[in-house]
């Protein structure tokens, strides 16, 4: 080969190799989501008997005791497909769906490992859930997101339920009833938690 030959596919190699990327990364970046939002999709369904909540007291009727801290944390990529029609869209504009989707994977991924982890401690409810999230650097240009839920778990038992939360829905007492936030009941000094 000659001289000019090797230059000639050095620079088409140029072109044609961040192409190439970008289709291969579109293709291994759906078939990896898909799996991503089934896992996701399963896991959620084994542990919605955890409860997450935002909010910093117990609902009213719930008696609960063992407060331990739970986080789940979850650093996810994108791929080079997503990065690539990110920088037009910041060229020209508007809503960036696939880091939305990212972040969205992110948000779940973080609130299941939470979740787990409480389920680990027999926790079935979790206050106090907040979520913190970072951008990581990436390879190449490439940007992650770290995701991070934490929250408080609490142990509650069946006997551990007030008889008037019972009372309300006596034939779903086994699906946790007292567990509907309180419309504008004031927290009482054993239901508040240490937020400081």
């Amino acid at each position: 080969m000659t001289r000019g030959t090797w230059f000639l596919l050095f620079e088409t190699a140029q072109i044609w190799l961040p192409l190439g990327l970008v289709f291969i990364g579109y293709g291994v970046g759906r078939v990896i989501e898909r799996r991503h939002y089934a896992s996701l999709r399963k896991r959620e369904s084994e542990l919605q008997s955890v409860v997450a909540l935002t909010t910093r007291w117990l609902p009213r009727g719930v008696v609960a005791a063992g407060a331990t801290l739970v986080s789940g944390s979850v650093v996810v990529s994108s791929d080079y497909f997503k990065t690539f029609v990110a920088g037009f869209r910041q060229l020209l504009g508007g809503r960036v769906r696939g880091y939305e989707n990212l972040l969205e994977r992110a948000r779940r991924e973080a609130l299941l490992r939470m979740k787990a982890q409480a389920q680990e401690r027999s926790a079935a409810l979790v206050i106090g859930v907040r979520f913190y999230s970072t951008r990581v650097s990436g390879f190449g240009g490439v940007p992650s997101v770290e995701m991070m839920a934490y929250g408080t778990a609490m142990h509650v038992s069946a006997q551990a339920i007030a008889p008037t939360a019972m009372a309300v829905a006596p034939s779903a007492a086994t699906a946790a009833p007292a567990l509907a936030p309180a419309p504008t009941a004031a927290p009482t000094a054993r239901q508040r938690l240490h937020d400081e």
